[in-house]
């Protein structure tokens, strides 16, 4: 619990401690490392949504205001299984096509093929299962730059948790 306060605390003072502003128009060329943590939860019984989940994204432009790149998340279930999604994506950018004003939010949204898999540990009769398969993953996010290289992102989609909430890079 400790490090989900300092994670909290951590975006907070990034939304906070910043003081100049850059515009992020995605185009060829543009790349950005996203890292999060997943919010709520999927488990079947005994799972109770399960641990925190951790996530990373990579995107970079091929076009304007399309962005491609790959996705990995981690949850673990407190020793009992874990659950753990690898795979590739794009993205649309909706800015332009929304006639934003305000450059530093990016908004957009797209479509995965995700392999995700699943582990289980059975502590009654010592056994172990493993289940995966390949999914689309549908999201939609969105960012806000507090600084020429750095935002916050929140983003809802499939994958190890319901809401992503973390940090954007832009390199």
């Amino acid at each position: 619990m400790k490090n989900f306060n300092f994670s909290i605390l951590l975006i907070l003072g990034l939304f906070v401690g910043t003081q100049s502003f850059a515009q992020y128009v995605p185009d060829k060329g543009s790349k950005l490392l996203n890292l999060g943590i997943g919010v709520g939860g999927y488990g079947g019984i005994g799972f109770g949504g399960g641990g925190i989940a951790f996530g990373g994204s990579f995107e970079a432009g091929v076009a304007k205001n399309i962005t491609v790149g790959g996705i990995a998340s981690f949850r673990s279930y407190s020793g009992v299984g874990s659950y753990y999604s690898i795979g590739a994506r794009g993205s649309y950018h909706f800015n332009e096509l929304l006639n934003m004003s305000d450059e530093k939010v990016d908004l957009y949204g797209g479509l995965g093929l995700i392999y995700s898999g699943f582990s289980y540990k059975d502590g009654f009769l010592s056994s172990a299962y493993n289940y995966g398969g390949i999914d689309l993953g549908l999201h939609i996010g969105g960012r806000y730059f507090f600084s020429e290289k750095v935002g916050g992102f929140a983003e809802v989609g499939v994958g190890v948790a319901p809401l992503q909430l973390g940090v954007t890079f832009k390199l």
